[in-house]
């Protein structure tokens, strides 16, 4: 589930809700990986509004790079995404 979620983030900057809709999963247990991803420097957050916003935290992690990219692409799933919760990520 982490590997998935940060093959997502390599793609772009993802809300909660979007990461919920794409993993076909609950809020808490997105919201559960995204915090040990957090604690573990591996993604940063950013909150607007309501919203939370996570992006990867890799830059000063170059051994790390390699690693990204042999995660699996991920590109479709975040293009075709739509979020259907309304007021989500507005």
């Amino acid at each position: 589930m982490r590997l998935t979620i940060l093959s997502l983030l390599k793609e772009r900057e993802l809300c909660v809700c979007e990461i919920v809709e794409i993993m076909h999963t609950s809020q808490p247990n997105v919201s559960q990986h995204m915090r040990k991803l957090k604690d573990g420097g591996l993604v940063k957050e950013a909150k607007r509004g309501q919203w939370v916003y996570y992006s990867l935290n890799i830059d000063d992690k170059p051994y790390l790079h390699e690693l990204f990219q042999h995660l699996p692409y991920q590109k479709e799933k975040v293009d075709l995404m739509s979020c259907e919760q309304p007021n989500c990520c507005d």
